[in-house]
């Protein structure tokens, strides 16, 4: 009774050794994924609002945009649903509505064209030295800086959408050269780490 207690059942390995090693796919087909997507589906809507200057439909669209682009990140990581196609998707959705609101705020309002050079020279020549980096083997993670620059960006455009009283055309503005400022040199501090990195990798 007891030798045939102990001895395993062979049919039973194979299931455990499934359990325990499970070769699960993450589906792209999740909530954050969804919501990624939608956000850019809306892209050409939101531009559409602001080029038509239906500010106040603009700016709410502007923020339910941002809003959806912290909830799927948050979703992503609290559930275990982050997939390639999230690492993907999600920020080039998030540069695509950044460019579209600076470029069609050149267009339909008072903000200089020079600051949307700035900051799309900015994001693509950091985007182009992440894949070089990214090539070589060599990952230099997003510093504090980086998720300032993003938040002041947002708060600086969102009032540009706003219809604010005149008085406020002068501290918006403020706002914005403040978020260009930190985009400028949070992308340098950038360029630096990533020299760093490549100077430790051939040291090795």
């Amino acid at each position: 009774m007891t030798n045939a207690s102990a001895t395993p059942d062979p049919s039973s390995e194979p299931m455990q050794n499934s359990q325990q090693n499970p070769a699960v796919k993450q589906s792209n087909w999740n909530l954050p994924n969804v919501l990624t997507s939608l956000r850019i589906l809306f892209i050409p809507v939101f531009a559409w609002l602001v080029l038509d200057q239906n500010w106040w439909w603009a700016f709410g669209v502007f923020v339910a945009l941002m809003i959806t682009d912290k909830l799927d990140g948050d979703i992503a990581r609290s559930r275990g649903l982050v997939t390639d196609f999230g690492k993907i998707a999600d920020p080039i959705a998030d540069k695509a509505l950044m460019i579209t609101a600076l470029v069609t705020l050149n267009i339909a309002s008072s903000l200089p064209i020079w600051v949307t050079v700035v900051i799309i020279a900015r994001e693509l020549g950091i985007t182009l030295w992440r894949m070089v980096l990214l090539r070589g083997g060599k990952v230099v993670p997003a510093s504090k800086g980086g998720k300032l620059k993003t938040v002041l960006q947002t708060v600086a455009v969102a009032m540009y959408l706003c219809p604010l009283p005149e008085w406020m055309d002068r501290p918006t503005f403020i706002v914005m050269l403040i978020a260009v400022a930190v985009t400028v040199v949070t992308g340098i501090q950038y360029l630096v780490d990533g020299a760093k990195a490549n100077r430790d990798a051939a040291s090795v």
